[in-house]
């Protein structure tokens, strides 16, 4: 359409819609061809975070959804088409109204909110689109073209295989034949049908090259400048370094945020005039170029209101107003009724949320280190904690029926380096004896998240000092103070604090112990709960006799006891700010140096691959998970973790709890980050080996296209640098072996396949499921165990008519199969 007409409608379910730039006019590409950019072109992409529109609504319609609006240069893309993408981006923008974040994205160089689009990948496309020709051909045989495929860490041959049945079903109709070529000695046939068509290779392959990536260290430094206009000139002001502040952000100004070079921001508020948001990618653009920056460095341009989690978390807080509330009521329900484990396991967005597994009801284990060694701690003498040691906490519970284990590695921050060492270690040798089924936990003292409160049920108390053989804390003299903070069991805990008078705050509880008397301390600001809480508490720490005294009314002995009278915090607790962030997923490597991590936005459970190692943020608790081959990594991962803290642009806590997740035993406080999570997709999923030799369906194709190269003298490369047209015939397949390739299934009164056969549809699914050769009904054909599942059963199982499940390709019908036990 016309950048000067009216803006289209959008004619599609989805939540992605396209243009390309053509003749100087924005045209809509077809959805099948989402993925492939020529370079000669720009794009506009248009990504909406709700279910997408009905058919022919109004894009004014959807103002109200989170949008992300990309606009997209091909490197060889010219001026007039660049400007015209630029003004059919303002007329979006412009309708769109808010909640829209722009970005500007460069080929090859693509920010990861795009390339999250376009799974299993991107393809670029040579020369340009001409009008006359469809941006994928379906059905055209005598198209070749070499692609290069490539990734941020690496590329493994489950995406390579991903992306090729793609394209097979995308540009081929899924008629097309997949041939891997594992060894080349191996698979000679393969082999003579590439030279066929690129001819005979001169010299050894390339050596790998590692793609130039950014550290966590050059992410970690960022600047903020204030930009604004004085006179006829533009001012660019810097404000701050990291940690910022979100009240940097004024509503009325217009700020650039650098992020080391690696990514360009610009936050416009709310009261910001539309004259400088058209401005604002100009503006990035003048500032990379001031800058020295490379011209595809990234701009994301974002409202005040509709913020990037990205952007979000280089502060060192966000606040939602809206969402903080939200949270507060709903933490406010959490301490008036007592948690539900089946809704905990049944709802595990709500386990994440509230980072409790369960509700602590589950079997408790202690152990200290001391020489090296883990040492039993008494049952009685559980919760009772000293700063000076770390201890092992292994809590066993149910989940669904099955034993799931969480271990918690606690460090008291006067622990020695050599303790903190054998505790990894001891966690270790439990781990072997679990065979690797415990979910560890890394907790600092003093971060202690709720479950971890919770299974001692508010009777956690953390001595000064180290413990002795009986786990019992060793006094440091006769007078000792103690800190009680909490309302109920999930959420109290004690610290021994110093014995003076400047410890005391008026909305907590003390615990002044002496030689003689103890005396329970009730600050002004103190709760009813707080004070039950404290009264159940206090046994833990002495069976004396306790005189209650309140905040005003205290005896002299008791400020002698403290050494006297001093100033201490008096006024009223704020509620703690509740930050507005969304939970982030990187994928990690270090095969090129530093530590480089790459995020995936729009995450799902298909984005965990068994080679990778994955760190979730969730902003108060951090997730290592380990793919079952990414074992080797096991040692590291947790380093990694404290490395991103301790680069983190918001000047993270380092003592921000830790867990190491392995494949196969995720907790709900981690699935239920994700959207949809499938517990048995791990056991179903197939091996790339599987795939290649069940489910391609390939080999009596191919021997057919060889037996040609084989019989034939192929041409070789005439003048005009193409294969000759036998080349083309052989490698396009025969189009009437494919199609009876999808007919698997047997035919409607073809008969059975043997004389003492049973009819098709007749058994019952007991008889056929998950069942050897050997256990079938007699007369059953083994390669067809699914057809004689009545109609209703074949529907209710596979999701799908025995006529549709028919009519897919063979691959797709092999693997269907072998995931619902009838291969």
């Amino acid at each position: 359409m016309d950048t000067n007409g009216g803006l289209p409608a959008i004619e599609s379910h989805r939540d992605l819609h396209i243009w390309i730039t053509e003749n100087l006019k924005m045209v809509p590409v077809p959805e099948r061809a989402y993925g492939n950019f020529f370079e000669e072109h720009c794009y506009i992409v248009l990504h909406m975070q709700t279910p997408g529109p009905s058919v022919h609504q109004s894009l004014k319609a959807t103002s109200g959804a989170p949008k992300d609006l990309h606009y997209w240069v091909g490197k060889e893309a010219g001026v007039e088409a660049q400007g015209t993408a630029g003004s059919f981006v303002q007329h979006l923008q412009e309708t769109l109204g808010g909640a829209t974040v722009q970005h500007r994205e460069a080929q090859g160089h693509e920010s990861a909110c795009f390339r999250s689009y376009f799974r299993p990948g991107i393809i670029y496309r040579k020369g340009g689109l001409a009008s006359a020709l469809k941006h994928v051909e379906t059905n055209v045989y005598n198209i070749q073209r070499l692609l290069h495929i490539r990734a941020g860490k690496h590329v493994s041959a489950s995406e390579g295989l991903a992306l090729t049945r793609s394209l097979q079903d995308r540009e081929r109709g899924g008629r097309a034949q997949i041939g891997v070529v594992g060894d080349e000695a191996e698979a000679t046939d393969l082999m003579q049908i590439m030279e066929a068509v690129l001819g005979c290779r001169v010299g050894n392959l390339h050596t790998a090259t590692p793609s130039k990536s950014i550290d966590q260290l050059q992410k970690a430094n960022v600047r903020l400048y204030h930009v604004y206009e004085k006179g006829k000139d533009v001012v660019i002001q810097e404000l701050a370094t990291c940690p910022l502040a979100q009240d940097l952000l004024q509503k009325e100004d217009c700020y650039i945020l650098d992020q080391g070079g690696f990514k360009i921001y610009v936050w416009q508020g709310c009261m910001t005039s539309l004259q400088e948001k058209k401005a604002a990618f100009s503006r990035a653009l003048g500032f990379i170029q001031a800058k020295g920056y490379p011209s595809y460095t990234n701009v994301e341009v974002v409202d005040e209101g509709a913020e990037s989690a990205a952007f979000k978390q280089l502060f060192r807080s966000w606040s939602g107003q809206q969402r903080k509330n939200k949270h507060l009521r709903g933490m406010g329900k959490l301490l008036q009724v007592k948690l539900d484990v089946g809704k905990l396991h049944s709802h595990p967005e709500l386990a994440a949320q509230l980072r409790m597994v369960d509700d602590g009801s589950g079997k408790v284990e202690v152990w200290y280190i001391q020489d090296s060694c883990r040492q039993p701690v008494d049952p009685t003498h559980h919760g009772q904690l000293c700063a000076g040691n770390c201890y092992l906490v292994l809590y066993t519970y149910q989940k669904m029926g099955l034993i799931q284990y969480l271990l918690y590695l606690w460090q008291g921050l006067q622990a020695a380096a050599h303790e903190i060492k054998a505790l990894k270690g001891n966690a270790e040798e439990l781990d072997l004896q679990y065979h690797g089924a415990l979910v560890q936990e890394h907790v600092t003292m003093g971060s202690e998240p709720p479950h971890f409160l919770t299974i001692f049920q508010g009777q956690l108390v953390i001595f000064q000092g180290s413990a002795g053989h009986n786990g019992k804390g060793q006094p440091a003299s006769a007078t000792r103070l103690f800190h009680v903070r909490g309302t109920d069991s999930y959420n109290t805990w004690t610290l021994e604090v110093p014995a003076r008078a400047s410890a005391l705050n008026s909305n907590d509880i003390f615990l002044l112990a002496t030689a003689g008397l103890c005396y329970l301390w009730f600050g002004k600001g103190c709760s009813g709960d707080q004070r039950e809480m404290a009264r159940t508490v206090v046994t833990v720490i002495s069976r004396k006799d306790k005189e209650m005294v309140l905040e005003g009314q205290e005896p002299p002995h008791f400020w002698e006891a403290l050494g006297g009278r001093a100033p201490y915090p008096s006024s009223k607790r704020l509620p703690e700010d509740v930050s507005d962030f969304q939970p982030r997923l990187f994928e990690c490597s270090i095969q090129t140096g530093p530590l480089v991590l790459t995020e995936v936005v729009f995450f799902s459970q298909e984005d965990l691959d068994k080679y990778d190692v994955m760190l979730l943020d969730t902003w108060e608790e951090i997730f290592l998970w380990l793919g079952a081959a990414a074992s080797e990594w096991k040692q590291e991962a947790v380093a990694w973790g404290r490395e991103y803290l301790k680069t983190h642009p918001a000047g993270r806590s380092l003592a921000t709890p830790i867990l190491l997740v392995k494949q196969g035993h995720e907790p709900p406080t981690f699935t239920g980050w994700f959207h949809t999570w499938d517990p048995y997709k791990w056991t179903n999923n197939q091996s790339y080996e599987e795939v290649v030799e069940g489910g391609l369906g390939a080999v009596s194709a191919i021997s057919e296209i060889t037996a040609e190269v084989n019989n034939f003298q192929l041409s070789r490369w005439p003048s005009n640098g193409r294969a000759g047209p036998l080349a083309l015939w052989a490698l396009k397949g025969s189009k009437d072996s494919s199609e009876n390739e999808l007919e698997l299934g047997p035919k409607a009164g073809s008969g059975s396949s043997s004389p003492g056969s049973v009819a098709s549809g007749s058994l019952p699914r007991e008889q056929l499921r998950h069942q050897a050769v050997e256990d079938l009904p007699e007369g059953v054909d083994p390669a067809h165990k699914e057809s004689y599942l009545s109609d209703s059963d074949f529907q209710e199982i596979f999701g799908k008519s025995k006529e549709e499940f028919y009519s897919m390709a063979k691959w797709r019908q092999q693997q269907e199969k072998k995931q619902l036990g009838f291969f």
